[in-house]
């Protein structure tokens, strides 16, 4: 690693212990590279999802000029009571 800064962080037990496991499994070498690790999967999602909110965007301001007439909000709400209704009595709806 050609630099590097030393920062100080406070974590719960919990994940101070779960650390410490896997750097005791040989999961990983050392505490630091825990947390590059689990920084580079936040720069990745954090990436993802700034690209979701362009495409989102992108999306929208392609709705908001398309001359097409959209669907009617009880047509919609109709669709969705369908689909999610049967996973909502079998108690599955959070899946």
């Amino acid at each position: 690693m050609p630099s590097v800064e030393k920062i100080s962080i406070a974590l719960p037990p919990k994940m101070v212990a779960a650390m410490r496991q896997a750097i005791h499994s040989g999961e990983y070498a050392s505490s630091s590279e825990v947390v590059r690790d689990a920084l580079r999967d936040w720069s990745l999602k954090r990436t993802l999802r700034q690209q979701s909110i362009k495409e989102l965007r992108r999306l929208w301001r392609q709705a908001i000029v398309d001359p097409a007439p959209g669907l009617a909000a009880e047509d919609v709400l109709d669709h969705l009571e369908r689909k999610y209704q049967p996973r909502a009595k079998s108690g599955t709806a959070s899946r």
